[in-house]
This record gives C-alpha cells, structure tokens and sequence, in this order.
C-alpha cells in the first residue's frame, strides 16, 4: 500500500451496540474496496476483522481491530470496536485513534445504549459523527422509524444522505442525494435507475437541504429562496458540517448483501474529515516534515510476531531505526520493524506519516497511552480515556505452584488490556481480577488458558473485616516456665480499651519498676502481634488502647521473649469481657442512571443495607446522580445489576470511606465463615 498524504486519509472507528452490524459492515468495505478476496461472515469465523481465536470462539468482537483500504485514491483506516459493553476498552482505543465515529444502527429499532454511548464519546472528544442504518433489505425492517429516532434524539444536524425506495415493503432501490441518483442492487450487481419520487423522498431531500444550508449563510438563502443546491455546494456543505459538528449524515445500506456499501464509501472519501483536518493536539500541524509526535494506542501479544505497539501519528513520520522520546519515561526508545495491519494480517511498511495508522514491533518500554515525540520537540498528547474497571473477583489456582505463572500471564493480559487490574490482598492472601463485567472476567481466565497454559477459577473475594472493642478491662498476662537451668518469667498487668486510632495505641504507667523499662519494648511487640490475629474470627484488632500499669519479673528468668509471651497472653484473655465486635468496610458509592431508573436503584441499595445521602441532576441530560454509603460485602453483583436494570446506561465508582460495626446478623454469619476457613485450611 503506497504512502497516502495526510489530507488523503480518513481514520473512521465503528461503533455501536453488539448485534448491530458492525464488523458485517467492516468485512463488506473491505471486500467492495479489494482489500479481501472473500467477504467474510460472523457466524462462519473467517472475517478479517474478529481473527481472535476469541472472537471466533464468542461470535462476537472483543477488541478493537484495525483494517485499511483504499478508495477513490484515498486511504480509509476502519476501527472496528465491540459492542458489548464488557469490551468497552476497545471502543476508547478506536476513538482515540479516529477523526470520525459510524454509529451502527439496524433498520426498525431506535437508538440503543450502544449508539448512545458511542455518540456522547465521540462529541466528548471531538470527533465527527457520522450514522449507518444497516439491514435495510431485512424482514420487516424500517429504516424510517431509525432516521426519526435519531432525528427526535439529536435534532437538526441529523441529515439523510443515503435512503431506501421501498416498494411492497421491500427495498427497490437506494436513493443518494449527494449526487442526486438512484441505484438498484441485484445479483451483485449495481445498476442506475431513474430518480424515484414520492412525499417521503421530498421531505427527506428537504431535510439534507436544510442541514447543508446550516454551514454556510449563502446556501441559507438559496434555502430560504427555494433554489436548488448545486452538486458541488452539496458536498462542500457536508464536507464542512460533518467536520465542524454541524452536520450528521445517516447512511442506508446492507452490509450482508453490500448494497449502498459502496455509496457510503463514496461520502467517507469525499466528506469524511481528513486526518490533517482533524489535529488540534498540542497545535500541531498535520506535516510528515514536522516534529514527531505519536500516540500509542493499542497493544498487542501477538504469538509470532511479538509485541504489538499501534500507533496514530499526529505530526512527522515514524521510521525504522530511529528514536523517539517517551515522555512517560524520559527516556529514549529505538523504534524497530514497522508494519501495516488488517486485521491478523501484517505487511511490512516503510513508514507511518503523519495523519496515518501503523504498527511498530517488538518496542519496549511503551505501552498503552504513551507518547513518542522528538527529543527536539518534547510534547505529551492526550492518552486513552479508558473505563475504570468495576467488577473484582478472586483468582483461585487449579494447580497448586502455578500462582507465579498466573501473575505473569495476567501481567502480559494488562498490557494489552489496561482496562484489567490486579493485585494481592495482603490481608485475606487473595489474587483479586478487576474487569468491566462477568463477560470480560470470563475473557481474561479464558486467555489464561489458551495462551499460557493455567486453569482457575472465580469467586466472591473475601472483605477484609476489622475486630474492635467496646469495654474497658483490665487483664493480667503471666507466662512462667521452668525446664533446668534458666527458666522464662513474665508478668504484666495491662488496661485494654477503645480509642479512635486505627493503630494499636500502646501507654506505660509503670511505677516502682515493677517491671523494667527495657522489657517495655516486648510487651509492646507481643501486643503489636497479637493484634494482627483478631479475638473472634481471625481479623487484625483496631482501635484500641493498651496501657501496661504493672507487672513482676524475676531478675534471673524475665526475658524480652517471656513478657512478649506475657503480653499475648494478656491479650488472648480479652474475650468476651471487652466485647468484642465485627466491624465491616463501607463505601461511598456514586452512581449514575438515567431519570426513570432512580427509583429501582435507590430501592437496590437499600436491600444492601446501604444509606442513601443525596441524589440530583448529574453533569450530563437526562441523567440522575446518587450517592449512597454501602457496606463493601453486598456490592459484589452491583455492576451487573446496574447494567441490567439500566440497559447499560448507568455507571458507578465506589471508594472505601471507613470501618463500623456490622448488625449482630451479619458478624455471626463473619465469625462462621472465619471457623469453617480455618478449619478447611
């Protein structure tokens, strides 16, 4: 593939709910375009775009893939992202890299969760919108009742560009009135036919006329004076709108059958944004002969190929041999071989300029999010907005002594995956997996097993609960052993009581040297271990004060080891005249849902014994705020219940705010769960 000039390139991401279309759509422009020699299907496994032995597995795509083609001598880089909302990582790579966002949407429905997300991302960042209403040829379908919902739901810069002739209720032919023609598909082949004309048409025509009059105060008067539009006023009135936000053209095709794929590969070429268009990051020009500046913003493992960098270059070029400033390290990295993607395919290339998308091999110390620029020129560009991930389980080992080779799979899953995090509770010995959902955790144990050969298992990670008391006492320590020879003697008198400090408060108020200043050290120690152990079910002790105010020692026998063991003994003695109790981790929960779903939400929360503190209009339209504070034990399925009862909609962050006693109900059920762990380990 020649090396295209920025102006010459559009860098297009598709997304959209899953089941829409999207990869279909993909495999039927790279297949018009000659980019394959097949056009691939979903169901059959073999398309260019879902080559993951997952996805193939899924039926479904499950990372952002990258293909391009060449059409009407431009380059089109394709995004392809999932529609599953587990994979939503995908779908800010894609973004990150793309000037312009399609948004699949299948005739007859309205617009889903997925359009909506996709749309408010690309609006948030910037980018071009643009709408393809796939299966048009299908079984009922109407792209009429999709045009009106996106028209009701985002107003007047929602243009029809390509739209259907129906007759019978079937699709006749394809109408594109940037051109001003009508075209039938059959048997693959495509014929021009007369201009149809009816009411609906009309209206339609009306609607790109008055969406292209937008963009310029002439074509507004030729509007206001009912003159025609010229072909080339038509074009440069998309052109200009759909790059400056003011315009959104809706495509009707089929990506199953290809029909009107092609027209919409004509609008991309001629409307689409170019890549040198669509800079504005760190005032920079679009020039292959200016500084470099690249983001990397997709990483891959590829088992032959090694280490996949995915880079958008904004300014300069990207060559093989050279070097490049990281920002993130400060330090200087050599780039190696540089190749072109589609799909699972790589073809060596001589460059990545500036405005295109390319791969750089086997590059370390780059990941995710970097930039690369010139040591002459040190820039940082924005990174990959990721989503955060919400739903943590615990990682259990099928085969004992492989937990190393888990750590390192999951290490190497994280950076191609940053939307993966995990971690060893410290406190319960737990290997803790956060991902986006239930789908998205099944993924990565799923890659553990393909890829590096260990099996485990999933389960509800255990709470890191706290022990406290509530009483004052006094208790007395005393540890004597005699074996021949020196024996062991200690004996302390120690006032346990609450206070506020998180950490084990120790105080002497010894007189008389009953016992000497220097075991005071051990008891402390003795203490300070004891209260890892916990006094009902294992958890470590807080708040709590502990006062050594006298004792005895044996001027032979005391030892620094004898008080330490007196003063876990002490201890020990603690229950159950302290009144020990269960204190359980709480959390300040922000969630977030569309207005109909509030009153489903705050009524969830409450079943999980949480408090509800305030709830209010959020940031963005028509959506509620709430903040609550819940228990961390009962917030273990909250993702996938928000996401059912939202439809995808809402989203939530969730912060440890404090510790407090937990109902009698629940600590029983704590102190039973601690016996039967101890007893089946």
């Amino acid at each position: 593939m020649k090396v295209y000039s920025a102006d010459k390139i559009r860098n297009i991401v598709i997304a959209g709910r899953g089941g829409r279309g999207k990869t279909t759509l993909a495999e039927a422009m790279l297949y018009l375009a000659g980019a394959t020699d097949r056009l691939g299907r979903v169901l059959d496994g073999n398309t260019v775009m879902d080559y993951d032995a997952e996805a193939k597995k899924r039926k479904t795509s499950v990372q952002a893939t990258v293909a391009p083609l060449e059409w009407l001598d431009t380059k089109i880089n394709l995004i392809d992202t999932p529609g599953l909302f587990d994979f939503a990582g995908g779908v800010a790579e894609g973004m990150r890299a793309a000037g312009t966002a399609l948004l699949v949407l299948a005739a007859g429905g309205g617009v889903d969760v997925g359009a909506e997300k996709a749309y408010k991302s690309a609006v948030k960042k910037g980018k071009s919108v643009m709408f393809a209403v796939t299966k048009c040829d299908a079984e009922n379908a109407d792209f009429y009742k999709t045009f009106e919902a996106i028209k009701e739901e985002y107003g007047t810069p929602v243009c029809p560009v390509v739209i259907p002739y129906m007759e019978n209720g079937a699709v006749k032919s394809y109408i594109d009135f940037a051109t001003g023609k009508a075209y039938e598909y059959k048997d693959g082949k495509k014929t021009e036919v007369p201009m149809p004309e009816n009411d609906m048409i009309n209206e339609m025509k009306t609607v790109l006329q008055e969406a292209v009059a937008t963009t310029d105060d002439e074509l507004m008067e030729k509007f206001f004076n009912e003159e025609p539009f010229t072909q080339e006023e038509i074009y440069n009135g998309l052109s200009t709108g759909i790059t400056d936000g003011s315009v959104y053209p809706v495509f009707a095709c089929s990506g199953y059958t290809t029909d009107a794929v092609d027209i919409m590969l004509d609008s991309i070429a001629h409307f689409a944004p170019s890549a040198a268009s669509k800079t504005g990051e760190c005032d920079l020009k679009c020039d292959p002969e200016g500084h470099l500046a690249a983001i990397c913003f997709k990483t891959i493992a590829d088992p032959f190929v090694g280490k996949m960098s995915f880079f958008k270059v904004v300014s300069g070029k990207i060559t093989p041999d050279r070097t490049a400033y990281n920002p993130r390290t400060e330090e200087t990295v050599k780039l190696g071989k540089i190749v072109t993607i589609r799909g699972g395919k790589q073809e060596e290339a001589s460059c990545i300029t500036a405005g295109d998308i390319g791969v750089v091999t086997k590059l370390s110390g780059v990941k995710t999010g970097d930039t690369l620029c010139s040591e002459k020129n040190k820039v940082e560009l924005e990174g990959v907005d990721f989503p955060k991930p919400c739903l943590s389980m615990a990682v259990k080992v099928r085969k004992k002594g492989e937990e190393e080779k888990v750590a390192q799979g999951l290490r190497k899953l994280m950076g191609e995956d940053p939307t993966i995090t995990f971690y060893t509770n410290e406190e319960t010995k737990e290997l803790i997996l956060s991902g986006i959902g239930e789908q998205h955790l099944d993924l990565i144990v799923s890659k553990l097993k393909t890829k590096f050969g260990v099996e485990v298992d999933l389960s509800v990670p255990r709470v890191a609960y706290r022990e406290t008391i509530k009483k004052k006492v006094e208790v007395q320590g005393r540890h004597k052993k005699q074996s021949g020879g020196h024996g062991q003697f200690g004996d302390v008198w120690i006032r346990f009581e609450p206070c506020d400090s998180e950490d084990l408060v120790f105080a002497e108020e010894v007189f008389g040297g009953s016992v000497p200043k220097n075991f005071f050290p051990a008891v402390e120690k003795g203490l300070r271990e004891s209260v890892t152990k916990g006094l009902v079910a294992g958890y470590p002790v807080v708040r709590i004060k502990a006062t050594l105010y006298d004792g005895s020692y044996h001027p032979v026998d005391s030892s620094e080891m004898a008080f330490k063991t007196a003063a876990s003994l002490a201890f020990k003695k603690l229950n159950p005249d302290a009144n020990p109790v269960i204190l359980e981790p709480i959390g300040t929960l922000n969630a977030y849902m569309p207005d109909d779903n509030l009153g489903d939400i705050m009524s969830d929360i409450t079943k999980r014994r949480g408090r509800v503190l305030g709830m209010g209009p959020a940031d963005e339209p028509k959506m509620q705020k709430l903040e609550a504070e819940v228990p961390m034990a009962e917030m273990g399925d909250f993702t996938t219940i928000l996401r059912s009862v939202t439809s995808g909609r809402g989203y939530f962050d969730f912060r440890f705010a404090r510790y407090e006693e937990a109902p009698a109900s629940i600590a029983q059920k704590v102190i039973e769960d601690a016996k039967k762990n101890a007893e089946e380990e």
